[in-house]
């Protein structure tokens, strides 16, 4: 039996969720998300919380509700507060510039690797080696943290390459002296 399928949620002030069959629609002060619903699992809002059933009992239907359940709290935090990843360049040289629509990272190559924006998304920089990246889906928002990291993941010997803020790296001995 699915417990998270099972919570309530309350609608926060200023957010508003509307259920049309399967389509639910998110509205906050910071904008708007939907979501396609699966038949397995019926939503319904009552006066300020927000409760996901199951149509019929099976084992698909229960893994829906819980997977619902938690993306529709996913979407009104996105709508009320927004979520943000924060990303630091580790390493002589390593570091970030946003230009327009787009992030240049400087990550060892004998390149600078370019990554465009998606829409919907922003990145700030904090500093030369920090950035952080904003928006309201956070699926969208770990998703491109994630591409940027690719760029460059962490090594486990000196520690280099591109992390997640506060991301701890485990680090190895290198070779011994006799």
């Amino acid at each position: 039996m699915s417990r998270i399928g099972n919570r309530k949620l309350n609608i926060p002030e200023g957010v508003t969720v509307t259920v049309e069959g399967n389509l639910v629609t998110v509205k906050g002060a910071k904008g708007e998300l939907k979501l396609e619903v699966s038949p397995l699992v019926a939503v319904a809002v009552e006066e300020n919380t927000l409760v996901t059933t199951q149509v019929k009992e099976s084992k698909q239907a229960n893994m829906m509700q819980g997977t619902t359940n938690s993306l529709i709290s996913g979407m009104i935090t996105g709508v009320s507060q927004g979520f943000e990843k924060g990303l630091e360049a580790v390493g002589v040289g390593y570091r970030f510039n946003v230009q327009g629509k787009k992030v240049v990272v400087n990550a060892g190559y004998s390149h600078p690797v370019e990554v465009i924006i998606p829409e919907g998304l922003s990145v700030e920089l904090v500093s030369n080696t920090e950035i952080t990246v904003k928006g309201l889906d956070k699926q969208r928002v770990s998703e491109f943290a994630a591409n940027i990291r690719k760029i460059r993941e962490p090594e486990p010997y000196k520690g280099k390459g591109i992390r997640y803020k506060g991301e701890y790296v485990r680090r190895k001995e290198g070779k011994k002296a006799a």
